[in-house]
């Protein structure tokens, strides 16, 4: 039996905080942002004695005269054109009920997805019936969200060839705040897997499909054998994710493939390793300033 056994060591502090310039946006509870009584109290903010002050640790977000504090963690708040992954967790009259790490479970209605084969009909009585054969209880989805209900739970819909049941992969789960907004949320990595990531903090990673796969209207499922090449890929893609989500990175295609490459030199089981995962996420960090700069 292999026995792991490390020296304890001193933790080097490491530099990559922001800069001062930047740290003046971020509050915690009690903070004042501001006493000038021209700007619009938004969420995460109270007035006490005429100043508007935090009451969520956060970052400040200005809109014109509205000020709002974003938090670093919190429960996922939907905004409509939002790419999420969900668990369905019960079927019911003509929607389902999907679990998208948000304070209330999501909406999915019988009206707002494909069809097998991307038919275009109204919705039958016998479809109703049907729903679980399309997708039932513990099945994961791709969707987005379609609009928001006035109580906060959101109403998604999978209309898109691109959205639908999810087949066969690894499902990691990580602050939502962590996830960087993007005009696609869905990459095919040269790696040889994909990628979802979900802005619900839900990431998807897969086997990358094949064109006829892609356009079988959301609901194929492949259940041929995943690969032992690619199933060590999505392996050490997951550990990777958990790496860069431990040490506060934010997560976009570029960020996920450069923590690939500079993982390759160790095996995936040791990535996870405190003195590893530090090793790599600098790495990651150092590519991404010099790819900027």
């Amino acid at each position: 039996m292999a026995v792991d056994m490390r020296l304890p060591t001193v933790k080097k502090t490491m530099t990559l905080s922001a800069p001062a310039v930047y740290r003046k946006d971020l509050v915690v509870p009690g903070d004042v942002i501001t006493s000038d009584t021209g700007f619009m109290r938004g969420h995460g903010t109270y007035v006490d004695d005429d100043k508007l002050t935090a009451s969520v640790a956060g970052k400040v977000q200005r809109v014109d005269k509205l000020i709002c504090v974003r938090p670093l963690k919190t429960r996922f708040n939907g905004e409509v054109g939002d790419v999420v992954v969900g668990r369905i967790t019960e079927v019911q009259q003509k929607r389902w009920k999907v679990d998208t790490n948000s304070r209330l479970d999501s909406v999915l209605l019988l009206s707002s997805v494909n069809l097998p084969g991307g038919e275009l009909r109204r919705r039958s009585a016998e479809d109703e019936l049907t729903m679980r054969k399309y997708i039932q209880e513990g099945d994961l989805i791709s969707a987005e969200v379609q609009s928001v209900f006035s109580d906060g739970a959101l109403s998604l819909h999978t209309r898109s060839l691109k959205y639908g049941k999810l087949g066969q992969g690894v499902l990691v789960q990580i602050s939502p705040s962590l996830i960087k907004r993007q005009k696609t949320h869905f990459h095919n990595l040269p790696c040889g897997a994909s990628i979802i990531l979900g802005n619900n903090g839900f990431v998807w990673l897969y086997p990358t499909l094949g064109q006829q796969d892609e356009e079988a209207g959301g609901f194929y499922t492949s259940l041929e054998p995943v690969s032992l090449s690619d199933r060590e890929v999505i392996s050490r893609l997951r550990n990777c994710l958990l790496a860069l989500a431990a040490q506060k990175v934010l997560l976009y295609d570029t960020s996920v493939l450069y923590c690939y490459e500079s993982s390759l030199q160790h095996q995936v089981k040791d990535i996870l390793k405190p003195e590893v995962m530090e090793e790599i996420v600098m790495l990651t960090q150092q590519k991404l300033l010099a790819q900027e700069g």
